[in-house]
């Protein structure tokens, strides 16, 4: 079932949490409304699921409107981080607890929790209570309670953030798994970009109550519409350089101060058409540079000194002196250098970004 948002605002006395966001989520679709803390991705969430009352705009799903019907009349599930597991219910009575609500037969309940708990391989826990639970299995649960009623979207606040770092990666894919195994429509709320690249169909960027772009994984990573796009996506984050855009005997250049770049006539083309001004934003990924001591005539490169060099197994992340700005640049696990030494950073003009200063939105 598709789920659909138009003009939706909510405020919190003067805190404007959603401005006017219009987002269509497809049926099957698996979509992750990604941001900050504060940006208005969960109340989003409470907002579909009838929890809050937008100020204005509507909220269906399918062709129905559901904007003033209560949550238990809009046919969705939803999964908290909390889990919210009844204590003193065995595992079998907390699935079974939204069909019992529905007046569904026993019969029927108890064919739907025992496929519910073997498709989340937790048959073997249908008689223990929460507290016997490790936090992996009480996830299971929550989830079984959102299945074993067939709803036509679930809606996820969440639902990985209390588990440890091992048991959540495994989660992120199980939870992948029985989404397509399901075919229902799921909106996932995380703050973690790992999960929203592993998971999501489309991720929906929020900041500050506003959609920043919605774009599948890879062309959010790879075609950022923004800085602040730009800045969020990947770790480590982007490299920003202010730089300022010059013309000299009918060539263009990026003008750093510390250094200066030679732009295809393309590209020059593109920002005398694009920019607002000459004072531009040159933006690079950490794992997009390499450092070297010799480049070629046709490689792009920019000076810089060792400042910190920051081994992590499998590889190793240094920190490069650029003029005042520290550069991040990702590096093969044997990396060596020495602090101070002189390097030259080498880089692929076709996968250099570059940003307008005074709008932030995407040139290159």
């Amino acid at each position: 079932m598709d789920v659909t948002l138009q003009e939706v605002n909510k405020r919190f006395g003067k805190v404007q949490a959603v401005k006017n966001m219009n987002l269509r989520v497809e049926d099957k679709e698996f979509i992750v409304l990604l941001g900050p803390s504060g940006c208005g991705k969960t109340t989003t969430l409470r907002c579909i699921a009838g929890l809050e009352k937008p100020d204005s705009g509507g909220i269906y799903i399918g062709d129905t409107e559901v904007t003033d019907l209560p949550p238990k009349d809009r046919d969705v599930a939803m999964v908290f981080q909390s889990y919210a597991l009844y204590p003193h219910m065995k595992v079998y009575n907390n699935i079974a607890f939204p069909l019992e609500n529905r007046k569904v037969s026993k019969d029927e309940i108890n064919r739907r929790v025992r496929e519910t708990a073997e498709l989340l391989q937790i048959s073997e826990l249908l008689d223990r209570k929460p507290r016997q639970l490790s936090g992996g299995q009480a996830q299971r649960v929550a989830l079984g309670r959102a299945i074993v009623r067939q709803p036509h979207v679930f809606l996820m606040d969440e639902p990985l953030s209390n588990l440890d770092a091992k048991l959540r990666l495994h989660m992120r894919a199980e939870l992948k798994r029985l989404q397509g195994q399901l075919g229902v429509t799921t909106i996932y709320v995380t703050h973690d970009q790992a999960e929203a690249m592993t998971m999501a169909d489309r991720i929906v960027l929020m900041n500050k109550g506003e959609i920043q772009q919605v774009d599948d994984p890879d062309s959010i990573y790879r075609r950022p519409k923004n800085i602040f796009v730009g800045g969020f996506i990947g770790s480590p984050a982007m490299n920003f350089i202010d730089c300022t855009f010059r013309e000299e005997n009918e060539e263009g250049y990026l003008d750093a101060a510390v250094f200066k770049l030679k732009l295809e006539k393309k590209l020059v083309d593109m920002i005398r058409d694009t920019a607002s001004s000459p004072e531009l934003v040159l933006a690079l990924r950490p794992e997009d540079l390499s450092i070297s001591e010799e480049v070629e005539e046709t490689e792009k490169w920019i000076p810089g000194e060792i400042y910190v060099v920051e081994p992590l197994g499998t590889e190793t992340v240094v920190d490069v002196k650029v003029g005042e700005e520290l550069v991040k640049v990702k590096e093969k696990s044997t990396f060596r250098a020495k602090l101070g030494e002189k390097v030259k950073l080498v880089f692929d003009e076709s996968i250099m970004h570059l940003f307008d200063k005074k709008t932030e939105e995407a040139i290159l």
